[in-house]
């Protein structure tokens, strides 16, 4: 997986190499952010037509950001609904496409495959928001490790452990844990839509890949639910606690770590910012333009603030950019959380920057944008850290009145150094614990002891549809003689009495 997902995979690898483990890295060719680099990792890359999926296409994602700006500015509308619902349909499968025909080069190349075949692995660590890592570890007969959080029919836990919809909210219904009825009633509509159909829609092209290269019976979602390990990149501060199991281990926050020194220009920009301190924005990895008068907005807004801004941005310098702002094309982004000057972060709710930002401390003006940034962004908001504001209808005005609530009320600087508080109080970093048992599945060559049953069975067994199903008929067995009793019984008794009368 490539954006986001790399930058957290990348931070675990340098970890497991600094432990003295050999790390191949599988890449596509396409690949926008995962470079070969010899001192970290050994590469084998997949020759790719063109891109693979969305996190490989900056322009994609952008281009699909302006149009769901575009959807929402009139407000939440059925016809709104609508086009979100096909432009996000449209999106993914022009991925899944893409993906699937990155599978078939992969599985298709008799040389790559003998040469992964011979070259002596003991674990594969993948992501499995696309099936291909557990497929290949499936055909080299390898422990699997999914470093994951989401898959693309929605939360990995969904799969793993029992998510009841009364208080398990669902990923795109933006509620919290404690819904109303009419909350309730939507979160099952929002389970059956994007959990079971998305499954429906997406899995039996992948199926048929699965039973092409792998054999009979082989189906994507059992190969998922039979991962020996899972590294889910959340914990129980951040999100709503929920059912889990015991191959599920908790690594929220694993890529952060105390700041480094920031370059001296950047150093130098920070400290010249006085007691006022610094706002700091960034929308991400993936999102290189924004719309215009979006642009606009933000640039009007940080103008007229007493801090200086320091704003992650690429694309065309604003005309009413003001002199307390920095544009940078990069920045380091932990480190700057970690600065003491920095006082509030501008974020699209990513689940990196939000980890970074809980780490250090540092409060968040939520502005979501795509995909899982939305629900990311409730979860902080419901704890006290963050405010979030709708990008759709957004002027300077608005995001200016945010940031001073943000920056000017001390309850949310509070509500995050608790929620930073509580995250470092562990025996463990989250780091350490992932590389634990990473070296654990390794020292036992898998993990099947922790992996429960459910995982081997079908859907209506796990539901126990089949013995409901046969109480049922028991019952009605039963029954039957009862009740042809009791119309006998009764039968003679209303017989009786019509002689008697």
């Amino acid at each position: 997986m490539d954006g986001s997902h790399w930058i957290n995979m990348r931070a675990l690898l340098v970890e497991l190499r600094g432990r003295g483990h050999e790390v191949t890295v599988l890449r596509s060719s396409s690949s926008l952010y995962i470079a070969e680099e010899p001192g970290l990792f050994h590469s084998i890359t997949v020759p790719a037509a063109g891109k693979s999926g969305i996190l490989e296409d900056s322009e994609m994602v952008s281009r699909f950001v302006q149009e769901m700006l575009e959807i929402h500015r009139g407000g939440p509308t059925w016809t709104a609904f609508v086009r979100n619902a096909q432009a996000v349909g449209e999106m993914l499968r022009v991925t899944h496409i893409q993906q699937r025909a990155l599978i078939r080069r992969l599985f298709e190349d008799p040389r790559l495959m003998a040469r992964l075949g011979g070259a002596g692995f003991q674990l594969v660590l993948t992501d499995p928001f696309f099936p291909t890592g557990v497929m290949l570890a499936h055909h080299l007969q390898l422990p699997v490790v999914c470093n994951s959080r989401w898959l693309s029919t929605g939360n990995s836990h969904a799969l793993l452990a029992p998510s009841p919809p009364s208080y398990v909210p669902v990923v795109g219904s933006r509620f919290g844990a404690r819904m109303s009825f009419l909350q309730r009633l939507s979160n099952v509509v929002h389970y059956l839509t994007s959990v079971k159909l998305a499954g429906s829609l997406v899995h039996p092209e992948y199926d048929e890949l699965c039973r092409r290269y792998l054999g009979p019976g082989a189906s994507v979602e059992g190969l998922i639910r039979r991962a020996d390990l899972w590294l889910m990149r959340t914990d129980f501060v951040f999100d709503f606690p929920r059912p889990t199991m015991p191959n599920v281990v908790y690594v929220g926050g694993f890529q952060c770590r105390p700041p480094r020194p920031l370059p001296a220009e950047l150093e130098d920009f920070m400290r010249s910012s006085g007691p006022h301190g610094v706002v700091f924005m960034s929308l991400g990895t993936l999102v290189s333009s924004l719309p215009a008068y979006l642009v606009q907005s933000f640039a009007e807004a940080f103008a007229r603030l007493p801090q200086k801004v320091l704003w992650r941005h690429i694309g065309e310098r604003p005309a009413n950019l003001g002199n307390n702002t920095l544009l940078a094309g990069w920045v380091p982004q932990n480190d700057v959380l970690g600065h003491p000057k920095t006082r509030a972060f501008v974020s699209h709710g990513g689940t990196n920057g939000i980890f970074e930002a809980i780490y250090h401390g540092v409060p968040v003006l939520g502005l979501p944008l795509i995909f899982d940034q939305f629900d990311n962004l409730v979860r902080l908001e419901s704890r006290g850290a963050a405010k979030v504001l709708d990008p759709t209808r957004l002027d300077a005005g608005q995001l200016l009145e945010g940031l001073h609530e943000v920056l000017g009320q001390p309850s949310y600087r509070r509500g995050m150094q608790r929620l930073s508080g509580l995250h470092r109080d562990q025996p463990q970093t989250p780091m350490e614990r992932a590389v634990f048992w990473i070296e654990f599945v390794l020292r036992h060559g898998g993990a099947a002891h922790l992996r429960a049953a459910s995982a081997d069975l079908p859907w209506y067994a796990y539901h126990s549809l089949d013995v409901a199903g046969f109480a049922a008929l028991v019952g009605a067995t039963l029954a039957a003689p009862a009740l042809w009793a009791l119309r006998k019984l009764y039968r003679a008794l209303r017989g009786t009495k019509a002689k008697q009368s």
